[in-house]
This record gives C-alpha cells, sequence and structure tokens, in this order.
C-alpha cells in the first residue's frame, strides 16, 4: 500500500479561517440534502464572482442520477472555492409535476432534455461571469448527459476541462456481460424500456447498447469531443457502472484514472468516490495542471465514504 503524500494532505487540510470548511464523506451530502434540500452547496452560485487571471473558467458542477446541487456537491464545491474558484452547480432532470420527494432529486427526464437545461444554466454562468468558456466537473449521469450538450448543443463551443467521476461512455451492464443479446433473445427489450421510462424516463438510457449511448459514440473518434480536455476517474468498486471501465476513454484528449492505482486503501463505491480527499485532489490537479500534486491515499469506505485520514 502506498501512504498519501504530506504535501497533498497539507494542501487539502490547511484552510485558513477565512476559507470554507470541507467535509468529507458522503454523509454530509445526505445531511445537506435533509436539512436544506434546494440550497446551494457551499460557496456556489455566487452570481457576482468574478473569476480571476489563475482560473479564467467558471466550474460548473453536474451532479448523478437520483442526486441535486445540494446533495452531491457538499466536498468538491467548498474545495474549488478555497481554491479560488468561481463554482456553480444546477438541479435537473425534474419531472413536471413531481412530488416528494422525487421533487427535490434531478436527473429523471430524458438526457436531451436535461442537456438543454445545462445549456441554458452554462449561458446564464457565461453572461454572469463574462468568461468565455466553462469547465466542467460531472459525477455519473453528470458524466454522460453533458456529452449530448458537448454533440448537439453547441457546449463544445463553451467549455474546456471536463472531470468525469464514474462516467459510463459505454453505459451500465456493458460487454462482456450480453444484457442486450439476452434481451434481444428473449424480445423484452423495448417491454423492459417501455415500462421502466414510465417511471424513470432516463434509465433506459444508460444500459448499454441503449439508442442514446450508441448516438454519443456513433462519431469516428467515439464519445471523447475533440477540443476538450477530458478526466476521466474511476473505482474498481462501482457497483453501479459494471463494468467500471465504461468511464475509459481511449482519446488523445483524454486521461483516465482509477483511484485504487496507488492507493488500495481506497475502497469508494459509486457514491463515496465524490466526496474522498482523494478524488478532490484529482480533481483540482485535472483543472489546474500546472500545480497538481500527487492525491493522498487514505482509507476510504464504500456507501458513506467515511475516511481515516493517515491510514497506510
Amino acid at each position: 500500500m502506498t501512504a498519501f503524500a504530506p504535501a497533498a494532505a497539507a494542501q487539502l487540510d490547511e484552510q485558513p479561517d477565512e476559507q470554507l470548511p470541507v467535509p468529507y464523506g458522503f454523509v454530509a451530502g445526505i445531511a445537506a440534502g435533509v436539512v436544506g434540500p434546494y440550497s446551494d452547496p457551499p460557496g456556489a452560485n455566487d452570481w457576482s464572482c468574478s473569476p480571476g487571471v489563475e482560473h479564467p473558467h467558471p466550474v460548473v458542477l453536474v451532479h448523478g442520477f437520483t442526486a441535486s446541487k445540494t446533495t452531491n456537491w457538499q466536498t468538491i464545491s467548498p474545495l474549488l472555492v478555497n481554491a479560488g474558484y468561481c463554482v456553480f452547480a444546477l438541479t435537473y432532470g425534474v419531472p413536471d409535476g413531481a412530488v416528494f420527494p422525487q421533487d427535490q432529486l434531478g436527473g429523471f427526464t430524458r438526457m436531451e432534455r436535461s442537456a438543454e437545461e445545462l445549456d441554458a444554466f452554462v449561458d446564464r454562468v457565461l453572461a454572469a461571469t463574462s468568461a468565455e468558456r466553462v469547465d466542467l466537473v460531472g459525477h455519473s449521469e453528470g458524466t454522460l448527459m453533458p456529452q449530448f450538450w458537448l454533440q448537439f448543443l453547441g457546449g463544445a463551443d463553451r467549455a474546456d476541462d471536463y472531470v468525469a467521476v464514474t462516467p459510463l461512455y459505454d453505459g451500465t451492464l456493458a460487454d462482456p456481460l450480453p444484457v442486450a443479446e439476452i434481451a434481444d433473445e428473449f424480445g423484452v427489450r423495448e417491454p423492459l424500456s417501455a415500462v421502466t421510462g414510465v417511471a424513470c424516463e432516463v434509465c433506459p438510457q444508460f444500459v448499454s447498447g441503449s439508442p442514446y449511448l450508441e448516438r454519443m459514440n456513433a462519431r469516428p473518434g467515439g464519445a471523447a469531443v475533440p477540443g476538450i480536455t477530458y478526466t476521466t476517474v474511476m473505482t474498481r468498486y462501482d457497483e453501479l457502472v459494471i463494468p467500471y471501465t465504461s468511464g475509459v476513454l481511449d482519446a488523445p484528449n483524454a486521461t483516465n484514472i482509477v483511484v485504487q492505482d496507488g492507493c488500495e486503501a481506497d475502497l469508494s463505491d459509486h457514491a463515496s468516490i465524490i466526496s474522498t480527499r482523494r478524488t478532490g485532489q484529482i480533481v483540482l490537479n485535472a483543472l489546474d495542471p500546472a500545480n497538481a500534486v500527487p492525491p493522498p491515499c487514505t482509507v476510504a469506505l464504500p456507501a458513506l465514504g467515511n475516511e481515516v485520514v493517515g491510514a497506510p
């Protein structure tokens, strides 16, 4: 096992009084969703924020399925604000007429519709900050839905860096599991999609081989959009993206990172990976590679993402 780098830990932990506290562990997001279900994550959506020379691109945070701006970004938002970024976050994909608890959660509507919400939000961010482009940090569905924005809504002209945590460019239940072939053999693919789509429009789009995914990967270079700098962050213990290598982008403008490489103590899963110190530093490094430092290695547990800081 690899001990975490003291320099990296210092960068993450030494926070002057004027900086925002950064909670580590997904329990912070769950608690925030209960206390203030529509609230902005710490430091986000300051519409008077003006990007500085060091970080000229505002960062837009794009949450995952059944999450929201509140629950998904309790760790990453204050971490980025403390590092000098203008940070913005939206909740998208809430169905029309939704009632509790679905009215507090996002990512349910078809990704094409959610991409239109992202498009409008980015325009608002650019107008408020006078920036030319944004950087994106997405988690789960927030790595896949923006692909439609980039490819078909002109997003590639308004984006630069794209940090994708637990991405699923080939969907879930992808090869080597022949889910699509089995569904076709028994003639149940369309009925299952119809039934699932009634309660959750987006759900059939996640499955490997869906028309949405085929469209996202139809370009000659695959899912990676030219001109965008991708950093994909995966965990071997992803229980929702199966296999986790669905997040790999084989493209010259993509860097693929598995958090366990160099840190076997990191046991984070699909949800908890977004709230660990290691992922936090990887995000900072991706957005500012000139000042990158080795990400710390801590014991990160699945589910709630609690950590034993400094453990080997």
